[in-house]
C-alpha cells in the first residue's frame, strides 16, 4: 500500500480527475512495464533484456540507428523483428482498461499522446491515438522509393536467439522489391515517413482546440527525461486546463502549480486512482 505521502497525492489527484470533461492520456515506455516489456532504461537495463547485445557492446541508442538498414539489415531485422513478435504476444495490463473506462464516461473524450510504438493501446481498444515516434506494427520501404506506408499484419521475422540477427528472407519492400523497415522514428533518422503519424497529430491538435473553456486533465505516465517528447507535450496540455498527473516510480517531480506527482507504478497509481474516484 502507498505510504501517507503518495496518499495525500493520490487523493489530491483523484479530486483532479473527479473534475475533469477531458482525459489527455500521455505515456512514455513505463506505461508497458506492467505488461511485462522490458524496461530499457540506462545500458545495464537494455543489456538484461538483450544479453547477446551485451556481449557485443551495443547499446539501445546504437541499435535503433536506420543505418544497420543499408550496412547490417540481418542485425537491424534480428532487433525489430524480435520487438515486434514481443509487442504481438504482450496483453496490455489492466490499467489500459481503467485509463479507457474513465475517458469514455467524460462529455469531451479522451486522447492518447504516446512514444510507444508497441501499438498497446490499440490493443486495448483505444482509437483516439497520437504516435508520435510512428509505430512498429506498420512499414516503409528502406531505401525511400516512395512514401507508402504499410501494414505488418502477417509479418513474421525468423530470428536466431543466440546472436538476436534475422535469419532467412528478409521484409521487403513491394513497390521496388528492396529491403523494408518499420515505421519508426530511429535515432538520427532522416528517412522516417513520417505522415501517418502526422494525420493522428493533427486530428489531436484539432481535438484540443475544441476544448477551450473544458477542464482538461492530463495523466502523464511513464516518461523520463532522457527523451522528454511526452513530458514536454503533457507540461504544455496542462498548462490552461484542470492539471497534470504524473505518475512516475523515478522522475516524478512536477514544477507547476496544479501538479500531482505519484512516485508509484503504472498500475499501482491507476488502482488506487480508480478506487478513490
Amino acid at each position: 500500500m502507498p505510504d501517507p505521502a503518495p496518499r495525500t497525492e493520490l487523493a489530491r489527484a483523484a479530486e483532479l480527475l473527479r473534475g475533469a470533461d477531458a482525459l489527455l492520456v500521455c505515456a512514455g515506455a513505463g506505461m508497458g512495464v506492467d505488461s511485462g516489456l522490458p524496461d530499457f532504461r540506462g545500458d545495464a537495463g537494455f543489456w538484461r533484456a538483450y544479453p547477446p547485445y551485451a556481449a557485443l557492446g551495443l547499446r539501445f541508442a546504437e541499435l535503433a540507428d536506420p543505418v544497420h538498414f543499408a550496412e547490417d539489415p540481418a542485425l537491424a531485422w534480428g532487433f525489430y523483428g524480435h520487438r515486434l513478435a514481443l509487442y504481438r504476444s504482450t496483453v496490455p495490463h489492466a490499467g489500459f482498461g481503467i485509463l479507457r473506462k474513465w475517458g469514455e464516461r467524460l462529455p469531451r473524450g479522451q486522447w492518447v499522446f504516446t512514444s510507444n510504438v508497441d501499438g498497446q493501446f490499440q490493443s486495448a481498444g483505444f482509437e483516439r491515438v497520437a504516435e508520435c515516434h510512428g509505430s512498429i506494427h506498420h512499414l516503409q520501404c528502406a531505401g525511400s522509393c516512395s512514401d507508402d506506408i504499410w501494414s505488418a499484419e502477417g509479418l513474421a521475422v525468423q530470428i536466431d536467439p543466440a546472436t538476436m540477427r534475422a535469419v532467412g528472407e528478409l521484409p521487403s519492400c513491394p513497390g521496388c522489391g528492396g529491403l523494408a523497415r518499420p515505421n519508426i522514428l530511429m535515432f538520427g533518422d532522416y528517412d522516417w515517413v513520417g505522415h501517418r503519424s502526422q494525420s493522428q497529430l493533427d486530428a489531436y491538435t484539432a481535438w484540443r482546440r475544441e476544448l477551450r473553456g473544458a477542464n482538461l486533465v492530463v495523466v502523464e505516465i511513464g516518461a523520463g527525461q532522457a527523451v522528454p517528447t511526452v513530458r514536454r507535450q503533457a507540461e504544455l496540455a496542462s498548462a490552461a486546463g484542470g492539471g497534470l498527473i504524473r505518475i512516475n516510480p523515478r522522475e516524478p517531480e512536477v514544477r507547476h502549480g496544479r501538479g500531482v506527482s505519484l512516485p508509484l507504478t503504472c498500475l499501482d497509481a491507476l488502482t488506487e486512482l480508480d478506487r478513490l474516484i
